[in-house]
């Protein structure tokens, strides 16, 4: 932890004690998070460690969170966001593309080459989230939103080099805009969460999976896929992290001071950080494994799928109700 974020929690912990002496000891507030995935998985370090450690130390131990992992309050990824707003949990972390008609501005990050080169995914969503993304969030309050690392191909005995080896094979998808990204590669998207994909590709349900190089490493894709390619302009995943917004309005000022300071760009860059170093981690280590075949295509193969896709992002934008002006805040133009 930096001086500066010792000294700003030190500030907001010594203002939280202030309040509490002069207002009267206030009862500890527990909040519920709830995902769907095992413990293990990137998410606990990146997100849901530095929300929670922070929240416990700036309130002095007035606010804690409570962690329910791997569907403990309900199983099914697609319903995260109706547990936040029915108050089954508190806190839920999800994606956009589960549902992803709620979302269509906010998935304009998971098209290929939305986000400008060097910007990152949480600056890019958190750009145009007060003027164009705030109404795809009803009854919540984003604590996070960020994008996954580049997406990769993840296949079982297949090797992807061009457009056309992806022709008539079915694919796996997390949400709508890799669906039309699989179409225009003459494929056939097939939509599921990603707790299936390991067993969808053991069993020859799919013919492979398009998702971030992290996911192999957190579902154990390297047990049942053996050829990964990599640098196809394939786009990203979009996640949330959402708060139920009347348990946070009910909330004294100071511990929503307290959420407010450990939650927003900050923690969401946190988050995305860790995804991509998961991810660096994950090809290194199937690159030195000679059972596996990680596929660094070319720029002249790159360049004959964005030829293929990058006309497509502008065709979906303009899909969207507001989307290029929603494009342009989110690139800070």
């Amino acid at each position: 932890m930096t001086d500066l974020a010792h000294l700003r929690r030190g500030v907001t912990a010594a203002a939280l004690a202030g309040a509490m002496l002069t207002g009267g000891a206030a009862a500890a507030e527990t909040l519920r998070l709830a995902h769907f995935v095992a413990p293990a998985h990137v998410i606990t370090g990146s997100l849901i460690e530095p929300l929670a450690e922070g929240v416990a130390a700036d309130s002095g131990g007035a606010l804690t969170i409570q962690v329910y992992p791997g569907g403990e309050l309900g199983a099914g990824p697609q319903e995260q966001y109706v547990r936040a707003l029915q108050g089954v949990a508190d806190i839920v972390w999800g994606l956009q593309g589960y549902t992803s008609s709620q979302f269509p501005r906010t998935m304009i990050a998971e098209m290929p080459g939305a986000i400008p080169q060097g910007m990152s995914g949480h600056e890019f969503l958190w750009n145009g989230y007060e003027a164009h993304l705030a109404q795809e969030f009803p009854g919540t309050r984003p604590l996070a939103l960020w994008t996954s690392e580049p997406n990769v191909f993840i296949m079982r005995d297949r090797e992807v080099r061009r457009p056309e080896d992806v022709a008539g094979l079915k694919i796996r998808v997390s949400g709508n805009i890799s669906g039309a990204l699989v179409e225009a590669l003459g494929a056939t998207p097939v939509q599921m969460p990603a707790g299936e994909m390991y067993n969808a590709l053991q069993t020859g349900l799919i013919d492979g999976i398009i998702t971030g190089a992290s996911a192999i490493a957190d579902f154990k894709l390297n047990e049942v896929a053996n050829s990964y390619s990599v640098g196809a302009p394939l786009g990203n995943i979009t996640f949330y992290l959402v708060m139920n917004e009347a348990r946070y309005q009910g909330l004294s000022d100071e511990l929503k001071a307290v959420i407010d300071a450990n939650s927003g760009r900050a923690l969401s860059k946190s988050a995305e950080d860790g995804w991509n170093a998961r991810a660096e981690e994950t090809l290194e280590a199937l690159r030195a494994d000679p059972a596996k075949t990680v596929v660094d295509l070319s720029d002249e193969e790159i360049a004959a799928f964005d030829a293929v896709l990058s006309p497509l992002t502008e065709t979906l934008v303009a899909q969207v109700p507001g989307g290029a002006e929603a494009l342009a805040a989110m690139r800070g133009e």
